[in-house]
């Protein structure tokens, strides 16, 4: 591949920006400046949203609404680990300024605060922006300015299987598609005379997660019911599921809806067994949202044992991991109220992961230097996450594999090894890397 095919949708979109992009020149928003960077940092003003002595990124989550719980908690780890590194020194001399807006997990609030991050704030990059259908309004626009898009928190295929349309665009966690591919594969091999029934979120989250799972189970699938975000209502979903005598449901959600999914089956007497995406299956979480949900009724993270689910990175629940007791010690030190959780191990794995993409990139940091590192370095990166990244220049789709787990109060027990693959036919393997075993280094910096 052409090692400029980043520059072509940004070719393409030069007549729709070419306005809004001469009057941002004046204000130190477009590309780079001819003198200082418009600050006076002289050289050291490399690109938009970077000095001599920092680097400014953003990203948007969902800190108030329906997918708030849990999520809310990955940007706070994200900062911990930023405010981690900036005390030894930050990156090349440069500390990291970490800009979160609330888009409440509505897709127009998501258009208007990356807006700002853009034109008003003027990061170098947005970071981690979560959420299929919220980052979708937006990664258009983030790829046609040419601004650095990494690390979506989503699996959604759209992040990392098109580099040629959106070549500044890269995924993180493991996508839908090889997560449903895996546990398609287990189910047709451990319970073969299951009848499946599939619920699913109505957009890409769902679309993707059912492709991969019906490679597998698609003569064993009875039933596939969806809901859209937003609704509080799902129990025509689960009442369709247990009508059609669905005794294995797999479930690709946010824990709002996993919560509700379970509390409507109790309700209605259903009790089949469950699959749910590792997006939506932290059981402290899911248990506190239970009891909200049925004003007390329901208590504990017990609701959630024998729940089938995945994990691609160590959870709070393997306290003697190295990466979990880096984690406990980043949160200790620079975390804010609360405890060290699975959302905040999550923001801290994806902040290391960029924290090794601006080492990659050098001392003279751009946009496009960042973006051609990763595809350079990317797949060798090591850290918490089990399986490797996949990315390069024809593909950007993040780690490639995970582990199926059964829950058991707070704690997981493995079903499975490590497993790998990718999408399409793809074949499902044993993971050989050994990336699982890889400690962090001492200073918890990677180097």
């Amino acid at each position: 591949m052409n090692r400029n095919h980043w520059r072509r949708p940004r070719l393409l979109a030069l007549t729709g920006v070419i306005v809004s992009a001469m009057v941002l020149s004046s204000c130190g928003a477009g590309g780079r400046d001819d003198g200082d960077g418009g600050d006076g940092e002289g050289g050291g003003a490399s690109d938009v949203g970077v000095t001599a002595d920092s680097v400014k990124i953003g990203a948007h989550f969902p800190l108030t609404g329906v997918a708030a719980p849990g999520y809310s908690e990955i940007p706070t780890g994200a900062k911990a680990y930023f405010d981690y590194v900036n005390a030894q020194g930050g990156v090349h001399g440069r500390q990291i300024e970490y800009i979160v807006k609330d888009d409440g997990y509505n897709p127009t609030n998501t258009s208007k605060v990356t807006n700002e991050l853009l034109l008003q704030d003027e990061i170098f990059a947005m970071v981690g922006g979560l959420g299929t259908p919220t980052h979708s309004a937006v990664v258009d626009q983030l790829n046609s300015e040419g601004v650095p898009d990494l690390f979506v928190s989503s699996g959604s295929l759209m992040w990392g299987d098109d580099p040629e349309a959106r070549p500044m665009t890269f995924g993180w966690q493991p996508d839908y598609e090889i997560e449903g591919k895996i546990i398609g594969q287990y189910i047709a091999e451990n319970m073969p005379d299951a009848k499946v029934g599939l619920f699913l979120q109505d957009d890409d989250l769902g679309e993707d997660a059912e492709k991969g799972i019906r490679q597998f189970l698609d003569d064993q699938i009875v039933a596939v019911e969806r809901y859209t975000s937003g609704t509080q209502d799902v129990g025509p979903q689960i009442a369709g599921l247990q009508g059609a005598k669905a005794d294995l449901v797999l479930g690709f959600n946010t824990p709002s809806y996993t919560a509700l999914a379970k509390l409507v089956a109790m309700t209605i007497g259903y009790n089949p067994d469950w699959y749910f995406s590792s997006i939506g299956s932290d059981p402290t979480l899911v248990g506190g949202l239970l009891a909200k949900f049925s004003e007390g009724k329901v208590k504990g993270a017990s609701a959630l044992d024998g729940v089938m689910t995945s994990e691609y990175i160590p959870g709070i629940d393997q306290p003697d991991d190295p990466w979990v007791q880096l984690w406990q010690k980043v949160w200790d030190e620079h975390g804010t109220d609360g405890k060290l959780t699975n959302y905040r191990i999550y923001g801290m794995s994806h902040a290391y992961a960029f924290v090794q993409a601006l080492q990659a990139a050098g001392e003279d940091l751009t946009r496009e230097g960042i973006v051609e590192a990763l595809e350079e370095n990317g797949e060798s990166m090591a850290g918490p996450q089990l399986a490797p990244f996949r990315y390069g220049e024809d593909s950007h789709m993040g780690i490639s594999g995970l582990r199926i787990v059964e829950l058991a109060g707070t704690t997981s027990e493995p079903l499975t090894e490590v497993l790998v693959s990718d999408i399409g036919d793809a074949e499902i393997a044993e993971d050989d890397s050994e990336q699982a075993g890889d400690a962090p280094p001492e200073s918890g910096v990677p180097e």
